[in-house]
């Protein structure tokens, strides 16, 4: 690592796109008023003026080697595929019926229980919080309404189970882009990432239980069908079996099209429709991926790179300052960003070169950018999630932050799973090219 070329100077565009994009939030108060897109071009331009010594046309062919990296043109893929399937099955009545069918499983006094328990499962199924949050936001409200239990409670609830399923769903971006950075497989970073949150989320529903003793609701409950609910357990049942992801998800598509086809919930132009719309759903983040890897390769040529890795390794002496320093890495530009996919895009690769270095097996090199990430994402008022969940309880975000037990019992497992080495990885998973 010593004999290769450091410049501090060469994290200037990063530096550019995390000021115009936090700086923006800071003075506007709203952390999404600045479009990413412009943030992350500003900064490509900079990346491009850099260097002198080389010529134009060098740098726009190496910024063009970063941006069409085979790993990320895969996860382009996984990302345009997850797109159009979380569209598709939702147009054809999953969602609804995943929710229906809890809500008249689960006794009315578990409710709030339940809305952890479902939203974990939508968003396992969905590959999204926010969607998640949006679905179920709104009948925390009504089981809150009907009872004593605040309504900043019941919606917490709900982000606490739309955060678990975000850090593992194998169609969240933010799995993909850890998997992918860190040259995993799904199946295996799923293992390692649910041994370590698991037991987060058993005291968040033990202590959703406890706070919520002694209250009834009357919540409405509508019609579902288990056929409508087959796309999101076919997708699950075979990401888990450690399947090829880009086959899961177009399988899915093509399952929950076929449902919705002969249900009479789709026409084959509105089927062709939702599958479009689901990608143009993922073009900004796709288009964001892109430029990301052109800077980032720009950087590390310049010696970016392995400037912050000699800083961030410094004064490491064991693996589990390494991971520390992972963790601490993505939670910091998380808090920066308000943006886990974009924050665990942004330090991915450097995470890889940290866990290469201190030997960190990949699987749980990956687990880490992840649910840090995911703990951070919802615990900052200021990201989507907690606005989102803050508009439909008519309460301040930051009222909802004592009550996201998930976010915070994910960070302390997250901790622990470093200090005691846990889970124990037989072997260390090599670091080869596998497509998730």
């Amino acid at each position: 690592m010593g004999k290769q070329k450091e410049n501090g100077w060469a994290l200037l565009p990063l530096g550019v796109f995390l000021a115009l994009f936090v700086g923006s939030g800071i003075i506007t108060g709203d952390f999404y008023k600045l479009p990413v897109l412009v943030a992350i071009i500003v900064a490509a331009i900079v990346a491009l003026a850099m260097n002198r010594k080389e010529t134009l046309n060098a740098k726009v062919e190496r910024f063009a080697k970063g941006a069409g990296h085979p790993d990320l043109m895969i996860m382009v893929f996984i990302f345009i595929l997850a797109g159009a399937f979380s569209e598709v099955a939702s147009g054809m009545g999953a969602v609804d019926s995943t929710v229906n069918l809890a809500l008249s499983v689960l006794p009315q006094s578990l409710l709030v229980v339940g809305l952890f328990f479902i939203g974990a499962f939508i968003s396992l199924a969905m590959g999204t919080s926010t969607g998640t949050i949006a679905a179920l936001a709104p009948i925390a409200v009504g089981v809150s309404a009907e009872t004593d239990i605040s309504a900043a409670l019941a919606v917490a609830a709900v982000i606490g189970g739309a955060m678990f399923g975000d850090n593992l769903s194998i169609i969240s971006d933010t799995t993909i882009a850890a998997v992918r950075t860190q040259k995993t497989k799904m199946n295996d970073k799923f293992k390692v990432n649910f041994l370590i949150v698991l037991p987060a989320a058993i005291i968040t529903m033990v202590l959703l239980l406890v706070m919520t003793l002694g209250n009834n609701s009357n919540v409405d409950v509508e019609s579902f069908s288990f056929v409508k609910m087959l796309p999101y357990i076919g997708v699950l049942v075979a990401a888990l079996l450690g399947l090829n992801v880009l086959a899961i998800l177009t399988g899915g598509i093509v399952v929950a099209g076929i449902i919705g086809l002969a249900d009479g919930s789709y026409t084959l132009a509105t089927f062709a429709k939702a599958i479009t719309t689901g990608i143009g759903g993922m073009a900004e983040l796709i288009i964001l991926s892109i430029l990301i890897g052109g800077v980032v390769e720009l950087i590390k040529y310049n010696g970016g790179i392995h400037f912050l890795l000699g800083l961030l390794t410094r004064n490491i002496k064991t693996r589990k300052g390494a991971e520390f320093s992972i963790a601490g890495l993505v939670s910091a530009t998380n808090l920066s960003t308000a943006n886990n996919t974009i924050s665990i895009i942004t330090v991915g690769s450097l995470a890889k070169e940290i866990a290469d270095e201190y030997e960190i097996d990949n699987r749980k090199s990956a687990s880490i950018l992840d649910l840090f990430s995911c703990s951070v994402q919802g615990l900052v008022p200021y990201g989507a999630q907690m606005l989102i969940a803050s508009e439909f309880a008519k309460v301040s975000s930051v009222e909802l932050m004592p009550f996201a037990f998930y976010p915070i019992l994910t960070a302390i497992f997250g901790i622990l799973a470093i200090v005691f080495n846990y889970p124990k990885l037989t072997h260390k998973q090599p670091a080869k090219k596998q497509i998730a």
